[in-house]
């Protein structure tokens, strides 16, 4: 209930680039919100684009039902940053006038780093907002792990896979470009889990001609074929693709033939894995428990397979990065795993 006796309305956006998951945490609020709580739901289109257009329909139990699954998001999205100064409108304005008029006791803001420095900023102008982290980057500072991530792994490590065998039969190096921003876990995960003999992340200075020699010496070691996995987010010439990039350098100093592969935003769609239907579903019955205890301007987290909540203002504009001395880092440097830098 809120102060004046009537149930808690709440409001839901989603924000950002899509992935996959993002259904399973609208139902996970939603569901819980309503059957446990006795909660109204309304479910805002279009990330913050729809708060200020006021774009909005009350959700109830049947529009939850049967969404776990789906991949996208049924709410819509947009990369709409009212804080950004580009309009005449005060946006930020706009937005809190439609929630109190909506009588929105809470928002929640699901989506990545962007959504949860808007929703920080929203806290500034008054309003009472829980952020649920989702991204196939997994960048979200102030938790272990977001949602998406784990989809995008798999889909990363199957194309992996898949591209073993064509690598073995033509006797050739294969550059996989995996997504992640400026940080580095999907490439670090997927390709340790994939096998790759080179991982080139943001984190870690590389150096062409280091990844070059090394190729050269499994060549020279009758290793018939090498895979080489490349985040997005490493530094390249302006205006390449860094898996081009790679390929073609790796071509132009060993002999050897590479070819690249870029899976681009394959990694985003289709239906979340288990565990991320899990984790989603986790995080958005907790974000219910916080605005039943009034516990707002909080983001939630899982912290050693914890759930539990951050404060926004500490998440807000910060990068969850890989660390350098991360062990999975060490384990495939013992492994003879080439990383760029020596």
């Amino acid at each position: 209930m809120n102060a004046s006796g009537k149930p808690k309305r709440i409001g839901i956006l989603t924000a950002g680039g899509d992935c996959p998951g993002i259904n399973a945490a609208i139902r996970g609020v939603g569901k819980t919100a309503i059957l446990e709580y006795g909660m109204e739901v309304i479910g805002i289109s279009s990330g913050f684009l729809g708060l200020i257009n006021q774009e909005y329909v009350q959700l109830d139990e049947n529009q939850l039902s049967g969404i776990l699954t789906l991949g996208g998001t049924i709410l819509g999205t947009s990369r709409e940053n009212p804080f950004k100064k580009d309009s005449i409108v005060n946006k930020p304005r706009l937005i809190k006038k439609n929630y109190e008029e909506l009588g929105l006791d809470c928002l929640v803001c699901i989506g990545g780093n962007g959504t949860q420095r808007t929703a920080s900023l929203l806290v500034e102008e008054g309003l009472n907002i829980i952020g649920i982290p989702k991204t196939i980057d997994n960048d979200v500072w102030g938790t272990d792990v977001t949602f998406g991530f784990d989809s995008a792994l798999w889909i990363a490590v199957e194309a992996i896979d898949r591209l073993h065998t064509t690598a073995n039969s033509h006797k050739r190096i294969m550059v996989i470009e995996v997504m992640g921003h400026h940080a580095g876990w999907l490439a670090l995960y997927s390709g340790m889990a994939g096998g790759g003999d080179v991982i080139l992340m943001p984190e870690i200075e590389y150096d062409i001609d280091i990844v070059a020699k090394y190729l050269k010496k499994r060549a020279l070691n009758k290793k018939p074929y090498s895979i080489v996995v490349v985040a997005e987010g490493i530094p390249c010439p302006k205006g390449e693709k860094p898996g081009h990039y790679i390929a073609d350098e790796i071509t132009k100093r060993t002999g050897l033939e590479a070819r690249e592969t870029i899976l681009g935003y394959i990694q985003r769609g289709g239906s979340p894995s288990p565990m991320d239907r899990v984790l989603a579903t986790r995080y958005g019955a907790y974000a219910v428990e916080l605005i039943a205890e009034g516990r707002f301007g909080m983001m939630v987290a899982a912290i050693a397979d914890k759930i539990t909540a951050v404060p926004l203002k500490e998440v807000g504009g910060k990068l969850r990065t890989v660390p350098l001395n991360h062990t999975l880092i060490e384990k495939a440097i013992r492994m003879d795993v080439c990383f760029g830098n020596c």
